[in-house]
């Protein structure tokens, strides 16, 4: 199922994110410090980048109302997360 879309509009970019998880974690980049290097030697200050991470709930083992997170022995546990990228005109 769709989870997030987000588009670039300066140059079209486009990435999806379709997943069998109940919920996504959004991260901001709100720590980077300057401290990491990246490609072409850029150092990555405070939201220079994101990430979008499929998951379960935070905090799901604590609270009886969300999807269960426990495996017993013998279980399998099966997720599905797709990154699709591309561009729009």
């Amino acid at each position: 199922r769709p989870a997030a879309r987000v588009f670039e509009p300066g140059s079209g970019r486009v990435m999806e994110v379709l997943t069998t998880e109940p919920g996504v974690q959004f991260y901001t980049g709100n720590f980077l410090d300057g401290s990491a290097k990246g490609k072409g030697g850029v150092h990555y200050q405070q939201h220079y980048g994101f990430c979008l991470e499929a998951q379960h709930f935070p905090d799901s083992i604590n609270q009886p109302k969300f999807p269960s997170v426990v495996l017993k022995p013998g279980d399998t546990y099966k997720q599905t997360t797709v990154y699709k990228f591309g561009v729009r005109k």
